[in-house]
Formats: C-alpha cells, sequence, structure tokens
C-alpha cells in the first residue's frame, strides 16, 4: 500500500509539472503565433504615380451618380493615378448596381488584372454580401491590392481580412457629391492612405472614454454588417485585436441587440480595445433608451478591462478619416485626449 500511494502521488506530481511545463509552452506559443499574424498581415503595395485604380460598384444602384464618378476619376488623375470604370458600374437592377453577376464580373476583373493596383468601391448601400462567396480571390492572395470602401464594404474588408490582407476603410466616389472643401481630412487621409504615408491621429476627449494603452491590429467597420457576419466563414476573429465600429440610422435599442449579440458569439472575449467611430442619426423610438449611446456601450463593454476610445471621425459623416485595417495600432486613450498611432513594420 505504500508503495502504491508512493506510486499514485508520483504520477501526480508528473502530470502537474507536465501540465505546467506545456500548458505554458502552449500559451506562448499562442503568445508568438498571435504576435506573428500581426507582424505578417499581407500588405498591399503603396500606389505611386501611373498606377491604376478601378472603379466598381459591388453594392447599391449608382442613379444619377456620373457626376461624382467623374469627379473620382478627376481626383486620381489630380495625383497621377489612371482610372478604369467597371463596365457594369451603372447597370440598373433594382436596388442594385446591375445584377449579382454583372457586380461580380466588375469586382473579379478588378482582382485579376495585375495592372489594377487599387479596387476603389464606388459606394456602400447593400449588396457586397451577395457576391462574395462567388468571387475567386487566387489572384488576389499572389498578388494584392488596396481595397477601398467603407459602410456595407465591411463585408468586404472582413473577407479581405480572412485571407491575411490589409484593406482601407476609407471615402468612396460618392463621398464626392459634398464640396471638396467640407471633407479636406477625408481626402487627404484617404490619399495618404493610399501612398503610404503614416496616418495618426489625436481624437476629441470624452468623459465615457475608458483609459489604457495597448498596441494591436486594428479590424472592424460598420456594426450592422459585422453582425450581419455572425456564424459565416466571413466573419472575423477579435483575438489580440482592436474593434472599430460606426453605425447610422438605428435605434438605441438596435445598436443594443447588436452589440449584445457580438458580446454572446464571443467578440469580446479577447479583444484588445475598442474604438467607437461616428454613431449618427439615430432614430427615435416611442420607448426612450434612458441613456446615452455612449453609456450604452459602456454598458455592454462593463464585463470587459480593455480601454475604449470614443469620438473617431470614421463612419458615414463629412469628416471620414481613412482606417488600415489590418495594420498594427498604437492606441492611447484618455478621458482628454485619445491617440491612433499606425505602426509602420
Amino acid at each position: 500500500m505504500y508503495i502504491y500511494n508512493m506510486s499514485r502521488n508520483l504520477l501526480i506530481l508528473c502530470v502537474f509539472c507536465a501540465s505546467l511545463i506545456f500548458g505554458r509552452n502552449q500559451a506562448i506559443a499562442q503568445n508568438e503565433i498571435t504576435y506573428k499574424q500581426q507582424k505578417t498581415l499581407k500588405q498591399p503595395p503603396f500606389l505611386k504615380t501611373g498606377d491604376t485604380v478601378a472603379i466598381v460598384a459591388p453594392s447599391g444602384i449608382l442613379k444619377n451618380r456620373i457626376v461624382e464618378i467623374n469627379k473620382a476619376k478627376s481626383l486620381l488623375k489630380s495625383w497621377g493615378l489612371y482610372a478604369v470604370v467597371g463596365t457594369h458600374i451603372f447597370n440598373q437592377n433594382n436596388h442594385f448596381a446591375g445584377t449579382d453577376d454583372e457586380r461580380c464580373e466588375d469586382f473579379q476583373n478588378a482582382l485579376d488584372n495585375p495592372k489594377i493596383k487599387a479596387i476603389w468601391c464606388a459606394r456602400g448601400g447593400y449588396g457586397a454580401v451577395r457576391i462574395l462567396d462567388n468571387l475567386d480571390w487566387s489572384s488576389f492572395k499572389k498578388n494584392p491590392k488596396w481595397i477601398i470602401g467603407y459602410s456595407d464594404i465591411t463585408a468586404i474588408h472582413n473577407e479581405v481580412h480572412n485571407l491575411g490582407i490589409q484593406s482601407i476603410h476609407a471615402m468612396m466616389c460618392t463621398s464626392l457629391q459634398d464640396d471638396p472643401e467640407t471633407i479636406k481630412e477625408t481626402i487627404n487621409t484617404f490619399k495618404r492612405g493610399l501612398f503610404g504615408e503614416i496616418l495618426s491621429y489625436n481624437l476629441d476627449g470624452s468623459p465615457y472614454n475608458k483609459s489604457g494603452e495597448v498596441i494591436a491590429p486594428l479590424v472592424g467597420g460598420n456594426l450592422t454588417i459585422l453582425h450581419t457576419m455572425l456564424g459565416s466563414t466571413t466573419s472575423i476573429n477579435t483575438t489580440g485585436k482592436i474593434l472599430f465600429i460606426e453605425e447610422i440610422g438605428e435605434y438605441k435599442y438596435h445598436i443594443d441587440r447588436m452589440l449584445q449579440s457580438l458580446k454572446r458569439a464571443g467578440y469580446f472575449n479577447n479583444c484588445k480595445g475598442v474604438v467607437i467611430g461616428d454613431i449618427t442619426k439615430l432614430k427615435n423610438n416611442t420607448t426612450k433608451w434612458g441613456v446615452s449611446i455612449e453609456q450604452l456601450i459602456l454598458d455592454v463593454l462593463s464585463d470587459y478591462n480593455f480601454p475604449v476610445a470614443f469620438n473617431m471621425p470614421s463612419g458615414h459623416e463629412k469628416d471620414n478619416r481613412a482606417l488600415i485595417f489590418g495594420r498594427t495600432i498604437e492606441l492611447t486613450v484618455k478621458k482628454e485626449q485619445s491617440t491612433i498611432i499606425f505602426k509602420d513594420f
């Protein structure tokens, strides 16, 4: 019995030590993988004079938008770039800029053409998700190029991120319906991001800010689209990352519902931080929510210790500053001010 107990205790001790050693190694390996993923997310070549940009419409209809497309072509030309416009861009199929097949064809041609160095989405709306599963990313993975847009284009950003490639959350062609003088920073930061200049932002302070500092890759986009991607292969893994969200034209209860869904799906469990962009044109419900949109967000995130920064001027407003998804940022959040610096590894 004595020998049996000694053997049993020795076995338990060995198992315990092994679990410590291999468990620690596993944790270290996981950290190394996460760090490696942060460092090796592919960065498409930045643009230079003489490069070509494709303008395509993967989502909503471009009815009476010829002026904006011509302005977009002129803007690119002023930067020394050439523009090619998708064959079907002005097609109309009910809500969409052409049929799913037509929109997919234009986007696929842009992905496959080696002369095209960036794909600029003409507008958002709705429709990108309908072509995602029919796109062949083989050429794109071998020769990445910048994909630019926001709002509904979040679906494409998610797909590109899951392929391990960076993309640009920035203005679209229809943003040029506004006087360029009123959207200077929107245009300037888009150009800087496209040509490889380092982006950095000082955000207005907020009493709702949750202070902290973190360095991690930035992901995210429109809240509704992130929410609708849950359960699909296009849903993003936020582990070790900073999540950006923006929204327009929703009820507070709907925003809460979407955030609660993300929370229950584990979106925030291993998240490193959250940056809140513009959440504007909120609808009035007959039953008042009772607290500000900022407090609503903080209530959802109350279980987590990561920093939360409000007042990032990015989203559906005129001041829509460029963000590079998949790029590591240094986020510093204080009550009086927050800073975002995109790292150049």
